[in-house]
């Protein structure tokens, strides 16, 4: 990397020199991020590791290094230091108006080096953000100030200071020579053994991510391609351009392509010069995108110049086109990351109109059209939504996320009760429609799960009073369509087996309250996922069924998934323990009623018995047949087994019994297990706090006789 050429080239005025030089800096990093702090971290740990370990075989006393030197990391990279310089000329390079192509090679470079915590002091300033804001179309009302030192040459001082950098690493090439290729060694090693430690984990620069905030919000940048660390399928690359010993760089994983019109390869400019001011602004605001997701200065400063008011301001006036520019991607993205990481700017864009603003962009996007009565126009012959209208919806849908995810919990005003319902019919539509991939498909209807279930209950009634057409799924007349939707989209996800806690426990949580809410809606879903037993010779959680799958759920080791599955069967029971015990076994069940202290068999209060109906559970005429011989804890017809004790005499089976007193009394002294009983109100509590120990008022009838049988085998 040859930073003195491009900062001569930028002091001389040579628009072309830069041009060129940054390109082939662009097309040499294009595909490479920086390890950042963390990953630094990660790697001197795995050289603990090492180190202890070799000590450890060789007997030696293990040594404390004194200082970071002693590392693999230096102290002071001579490439990291390289960038940073880079970083601060480029910063101030953007700020006097550089031609078109110029400007646009000189973002790109800084939305490379913005991947790079330790170079974003450059970036982080108010004038540097500011000045970014504007070449992406953000007006904050805020004037551009100069905080940084603009002397009347600021790169002289710089390039002194390469040079001397530049001497100083030629003074020391002669003691490294021949070292290059055992820290190579030495780097693949520690890099198997982070792929080992860390493999699939996001690295926190430059990525698409997904999320929201209060447990939502997974983090993201704002490049076009995902960038893994740690992960076997990825390499470790050398720079073209030279020899870096400090600093490491990586391969990028492909991810998602980017389909809002990226900058086209060098040798196309004529592609580019047609679309150069949405590439200028674009660009722009993925530098913003990554400052922000890496900096938390930069965080705190874009809330108090108000940017996230500029960026508001510019989708609004957006809405009005027919046709958005290709940043408003990253428009939107920037909107995300600043509700996502700032708390206090949630309610700031909720007052300026947030929700109805994206509320049009998401009707935009997807071409909603609304019918008299307000209610959305469904076309089944509509085209699937293309990829970049998709991505743009999902932004805007994790943005109201942001925004509204304690409106259940909240008694919402008149005004904002409508904007929910509005909001709440464009949701319905968005569950029945496709797009362009099922990728695509899936990520939108659990964007959409999300933010349903953040809605108040009130407002989703719009989704059961939609028109019945003759393919509409209904229940009693009302438009069961979109629950339909959902019940497709669990089963898919359930058989898929990727992520399950991730994407079935909004929609488990989502349906449970309908159900709670909506008699007609939890009848349809009784009925889809817990038909009438007929056969009973299959436990409840074996087969392929969506309610074997929902039992199977009920055993999970993760206790959320599994408490919400538990939950959502037992609404469908209506709450009845019994009933519950039938469709489910009371194995599995038995989590559930003890967490409500319901293993008693108790009913439930009076207060949850009037939400539901007193219609009764009907059984069909082959579970009837069955009824008697249905072990209810394991819920089916058990084949018959032969007596254990058949031909043994009275005082045997007494001696038995004895040895089983016994067997279970030393391993409730030796806290193995500990006996539980039920307390009056239904909960396990441990038996020494029911009663006294039994055990101990019959050895001391029996003289201690029970003692002599303690160690039968």
């Amino acid at each position: 990397m040859d930073v003195e050429d491009i900062i001569r080239c930028i002091k001389e005025g040579d628009e072309d020199g830069i041009r060129v030089q940054l390109q082939h800096f662009n097309r040499e990093y294009a595909q490479c991020f920086f390890f950042d702090t963390e990953e630094q971290e990660r790697r001197r740990v795995s050289m603990d590791l090492h180190t202890s370990i070799f000590f450890k075989r060789n007997k030696v006393r293990e040594y404390v290094p004194d200082s970071d030197s002693d590392y693999d990391e230096k102290a002071e990279d001579p490439e990291v230091i390289l960038r940073l310089h880079l970083t601060s000329v480029l910063s101030q390079y953007i700020r006097s108006d550089p031609p078109g192509r110029v400007l646009r090679a000189c973002l790109q470079t800084l939305r490379i080096l913005s991947r790079d915590k330790k170079v974003l002091g450059p970036l982080v300033t108010d004038s540097s953000l500011l000045t970014l804001a504007k070449l992406g179309g953000v007006n904050c009302g805020v004037p551009t100030c100069d905080d940084e030192d603009d002397s009347e040459n600021p790169y002289g001082a710089i390039l002194e200071a390469l040079a001397e950098l530049r001497r100083s690493e030629g003074c020391g090439n002669a003691s490294d020579e021949g070292g290059d290729a055992g820290d190579e060694e030495e780097e693949e090693d520690m890099e198997a053994h982070s792929s080992a430690e860390g493999s699939g984990d996001s690295a926190q620069g430059d990525a698409d991510g997904e999320g929201g905030c209060g447990g939502y919000y997974s983090g993201g940048g704002a490049d076009e391609t995902r960038y893994t660390r740690g992960n076997s399928n990825t390499t470790t690359h050398a720079c073209v351009g030279g020899e870096p010993r400090g600093s490491i760089y990586k391969m990028l994983a492909r991810g998602k392509r980017d389909n809002r019109m990226s900058i086209v390869p060098t040798g196309q400019d004529e592609e580019e010069e047609e679309v150069g001011d949405d590439v200028q602004k674009k660009e722009a605001m993925k530098v913003l995108c990554n400052v922000v997701y890496n900096s938390i200065w930069a965080q705190e400063r874009a809330s108090e110049l108000r940017l996230l008011s500029g960026v508001t301001e510019a989708l609004g006036m957006e809405t009005q086109s027919l046709s958005p520019h290709c940043g408003q991607f990253y428009e939107l993205r920037f909107m995300f990351l600043l509700t996502a990481l700032r708390p206090e700017l949630r309610m700031q864009l909720k007052q300026e109109g947030g929700l109805p603003l994206l509320a049009t962009i998401l009707e935009q996007c997807l071409k909603v059209q609304w019918s008299d009565q307000q209610q959305v126009l469904r076309d089944p012959s509509a085209p699937p939504v293309p990829t970049e209208a998709t991505q743009r919806a999902m932004e805007a849908l994790k943005i109201l996320f942001n925004i509204t995810y304690t409106a259940h919990t909240q008694q919402p005003s008149e005004e904002d009760m409508a904007l929910y319902r509005q909001l709440a019919a464009i949701l319905g539509h968005c569950l029945m429609i496709s797009c362009e991939g099922e990728k695509e498909t899936d990520d939108l209807k659990g964007h959409i799960v999300n933010l349903l279930s953040a809605l108040p209950l009130g407002c989703l009634e719009v989704l059961a009073s939609v028109p019945l057409t003759p393919n509409s799924e209904q229940w009693e007349g009302a438009n069961m369509d979109y629950v339909h939707s959902l019940l497709l989209y669990m089963e898919h996800k359930l058989e898929k087996g990727h992520k399950v806690k991730e994407k079935l426990t909004p929609a488990l949580n989502f349906l449970t309250e309908c159900s709670r809410a909506h008699r007609q809606t939890r009848r349809y879903l009784r009925q889809q996922v817990l038909p009438a037993l007929r056969d009973v010779s299959l436990r409840p959680e074996h087969g392929d069924t969506l309610k074997s799958r929902l039992v199977r759920l009920m055993t999970h080791v993760d206790t959320e998934l599994k408490h919400c599955a538990a939950d959502f069967l037992f609404v469908l029971c209506k709450e009845n323990v019994g009933r519950f015990v039938k469709y489910t076994g009371y194995g599995n069940a038995a989590g559930l009623l003890a967490t409500r202290g319901l293993l008693g068999g108790q009913s439930i209060s009076s207060v949850t018995m009037a939400q539901y109906s007193s219609d009764s559970d009907s059984d069909t005429e082959e579970y009837r047949q069955a009824k008697a011989r249905v072990n209810l804890v394991t819920g089916r017809v058990e084949q018959e087994q032969p007596d254990p004790m058949a031909g043994m005499t009275e005082e045997e089976k007494e001696v038995e019994a004895r040895r089983l007193v016994s067997l279970f009394s030393r391993l409730s002294r030796e806290n193995v297990i500990q006996p539980m009983g039920l307390n009056a109100e239904g909960l396990l509590t441990p038996m020494s706090g029911l009663m006294s120990d039994p055990m101990a008022e019959e050895n001391e009838e029996n003289g201690g006789g029970m003692n002599d049988l303690e160690d039968v085998e």
